[in-house]
């Protein structure tokens, strides 16, 4: 097998009070004798293609549904620790892990509706 390239794809992770990138490198391999393409596949993320790990998504949705965070100080303490990220992102991102979180929701809607009381 000889390594023909790399796809290399980065992360922005949230531990409290400090970001980090992560750097996922997925390298290509090819076989000189079949003419075969190789390469690993791409790790599920809550946000296909997006930026965001599932820390800094959590860390989002925490800050504004259990602290009372709106997203305009969100961005302002985020652009503050020198990462920016408009408000219309983080609402995007609170959107698409509602649509995620929906079976939760509505399994959650299902077993509460079952009981009398």
């Amino acid at each position: 097998m000889k390594r023909i390239g790399e796809d290399v794809a980065e992360k922005l992770d949230y531990q409290p009070g400090v970001f980090s990138v992560q750097r996922h490198i997925r390298g290509k391999w090819v076989c000189a004798q079949c003419q075969t393409l190789i390469q690993a596949p791409v790790e599920a993320h809550i946000i296909d293609k997006g930026i965001p790990t599932t820390g800094l998504l959590a860390q989002v949705l925490v800050a504004k549904f259990a602290d009372h965070l709106p997203l305009y100080r969100q961005e302002a303490i985020f652009g503050r620790a020198g990462v920016a990220i408009p408000r219309s992102t983080l609402g995007a991102w609170v959107g698409s892990c509602g649509v995620q979180l929906q079976a939760l929701v509505d399994a959650l809607k299902a077993d509460i509706l079952s009981h009398s009381v």
